[in-house]
């Protein structure tokens, strides 16, 4: 009875642990990731060229608002005998002639003349008030100077609507003898206040500022893998400016770093008061973008997860799924860790080198293994899962696309060169031609997938207030 008795004990002790032996548990040793020191990768610098136009009619426009009523005032009569004030009477309008700014300047004069004899100490004087209106132009060559356009000018001409006279002794006396040696006086005080009205109109730092403030702000690429472009801009250049027809134009370019950043949106990196604006004779005319297209481990793994959801690996009653996936960086290889779920049950850990597919725009692990630890484990638990054939069914899900991150990419940041106006009066267009894939980096807490973008920007000045 004893015997018989052990027997079934044995008996039912092999079918409980051939029953629990469908399941088993995988207990493999974790390769810890590298220190988790802040993320540091490599960038190259991207040029933007900006060439911009300015219709001279916004320039008219912004000096008849600051040059306006009183444009000279000499209240000294003691010194010549003359007191004069001198008013714009209508608009200013500007053109282009030769290569030069024409400005047209209608004036209303008003003169106290004071004439009489002054001798021995007898001083016998009387005043005659004198109104008259008539046409300056003026002639001003155009630069680029410290952020400002400024001007060079000169009187070309002064037209009298009528010879200005005064009454003496019942008859009308030209003094167009006097007044004009007394225009002479005012004659550079009025090509001062245009050239001072011109560069203030034209200081173009607050709206350069402005514009890279919004230009700079990180903007959403897409909304499905949470990516953002931002720029950060390095440096500012410019050409001299050049008159042509109805408009001046120069170009500027910025000197910057692009990343795309896949997360939460970034903060705006612009420091107003570090950028500086270097003069330069020309620059190329074209954008050479290189952008980080950054991507934490985090977030990769999220997308390598939904690549794996409804998937079995394995044969017959032997498959498992996987549940989760888990990436990182170790030694300049990815670690990708699979918990298991079926019959094994635990966490297994692939090593493999990341690549990048051009033509389907995903990034893939190349020479994909276990990692040696995991795979003498797999060998003594479950040899089938260790196989190669499972390992290259894993692979194919072990990659993530980044064509979705790149066309949408694309098509926002075309959103961007089509008529785009970051404030009132720019307007920015132009068009991206291609998109490179250069190389990929490893750090401790993101893949970097660096891209060029070539292509061009126009920026034009049209309606300033």
């Amino acid at each position: 009875m004893g015997k018989y008795f052990r027997l079934s004990i044995s008996l039912l002790t092999l079918l409980l642990l051939s029953g629990c032996a469908s399941t088993k548990k995988i207990e493999a040793l974790k390769p810890e990731p590298d220190d988790a020191s802040p993320l540091v990768y490599e960038n190259s610098t991207s040029f933007i060229n900006l060439p911009v136009k300015i219709k001279l009619k916004d320039i008219e426009s912004q000096t008849n608002k600051l040059l306006n009523d009183v444009i000279y005032e000499d209240k000294n009569i003691e010194d010549d005998d003359i007191q004069m004030k001198v008013w714009k009477l209508a608009d200013i309008k500007i053109s282009e002639e030769k290569g030069k700014i024409k400005t047209v300047l209608p004036l209303k004069i008003n003169i106290h003349y004071r004439y009489g004899i002054d001798k021995l100490g007898i001083k016998l004087y009387d005043t005659r008030e004198i109104n008259m209106n008539g046409v300056i132009t003026l002639l001003s060559d155009v630069g680029l100077t410290n952020w400002k356009m400024n001007t060079d000018t000169s009187i070309k001409s002064l037209e009298w609507n009528e010879s200005p006279t005064i009454v003496i002794a019942g008859k009308n006396v030209a003094i167009t003898y006097l007044i004009n040696p007394a225009i002479r006086l005012f004659k550079s005080k009025i090509e001062n206040n245009l050239d001072e009205a011109i560069k203030k109109s034209m200081d173009f730092k607050p709206n350069v500022l402005d514009a890279l403030e919004k230009i700079c702000t990180p903007f959403q690429m897409s909304e499905t893998y949470d990516s953002w472009l931002r720029i950060v801009p390095i440096e500012l250049y410019a050409t001299n400016s050049k008159l042509q027809k109805d408009m001046v134009s120069f170009e500027m370019g910025l000197k910057c770093n692009m990343e795309t950043i896949v997360g939460q949106q970034p903060k705006n990196k612009l420091d107003r008061d570090k950028i500086v604006l270097k003069p330069v004779t020309k620059m190329p005319d074209y954008i050479s973008a290189n952008i980080a297209a950054i991507s934490t481990y985090q977030d990769a793994s999220k997308l390598m997860t939904k690549n794996f959801q409804g998937q079995e690996f394995g044969s017959g009653k032997r498959k498992v799924t996987v549940k989760k996936v888990d990436i990182w960086q170790k030694n300049n290889k990815m670690i990708i860790a699979l918990d298991l779920l079926g019959s094994l049950n635990g966490t297994i850990y692939l090593s493999g080198y990341p690549q990048y597919n051009d033509a389907t725009k995903e990034i893939y692990f190349d020479q994909l293994d276990y990692v040696l630890d995991t795979k003498d484990r797999l060998i003594r638990t479950a040899n089938w899962l260790a196989s190669g054939m499972v390992l290259r069914k894993m692979q194919e899900s072990c990659r993530y696309s980044i064509k979705p991150n790149l066309e949408e990419g694309k098509k926002n940041m075309m959103n961007y060169l089509k008529n785009y106006s970051p404030m009132p009066g720019v307007f920015v267009n132009g068009n991206i031609e291609g998109i490179e894939f250069k190389k990929i980096q490893l750090t401790n807490k993101a893949i970097i997938a660096f891209i060029t973008v070539n292509g061009k920007v126009d920026v034009s000045i049209d309606g300033l207030k």
